[in-house]
């Protein structure tokens, strides 16, 4: 029997700590229902229902669960300020277009100067491999 309550309160320190840790690293605007001061304290006063209260009601709403309350799931106001980060610049429509005018741009100018250059060297290619004119050839003098 001793051996089942030393179990369970290593399993209520464990949540707690758990729980503590998410409240903690839960942004401001995230946390529902009170202020992170009253979380903390009530997960160290209160371990085992604190915790749990944390993981239920405090803790921010992942996005495929909505919550009530005019909440959207990310914990933020309806309506209120949208502090998602800004699109990777390989996600943004408008900056790969840029990239796109840009990039063709050069590319262009860049494959015109490879062309012109290769084509100089294949004709120095050909003005070096065609033979000499042969003596039969020559016109008589």
């Amino acid at each position: 029997m001793v051996r089942l309550y030393a179990l369970l309160a290593i399993g209520q320190l464990i949540l707690a700590v758990v729980a503590l840790i998410s409240c903690l690293s839960a942004e401001d605007d995230e946390i529902r229902a009170l202020p992170r001061f009253a979380w903390v304290l009530i997960i160290l006063f209160f371990p085992l229902v604190g915790s749990i209260a944390w993981f239920v009601a405090g803790r921010p709403a992942s996005p495929e669960r909505p919550v009530a309350g005019g909440r959207p799931a990310g914990g933020r106001p309806a309506g209120g300020r949208d502090r998602r980060p800004p699109l990777a610049p390989d996600d943004d429509p408008e900056f790969l277009r840029s990239l796109d005018d840009e990039r063709s741009k050069r590319d262009r100018e860049l494959l015109d100067t490879w062309e012109r250059d290769l084509r100089r060297r294949e004709e120095e290619l050909r003005r070096r491999e065609s033979p000499p004119p042969r003596e039969e050839d020559k016109p008589d003098a």
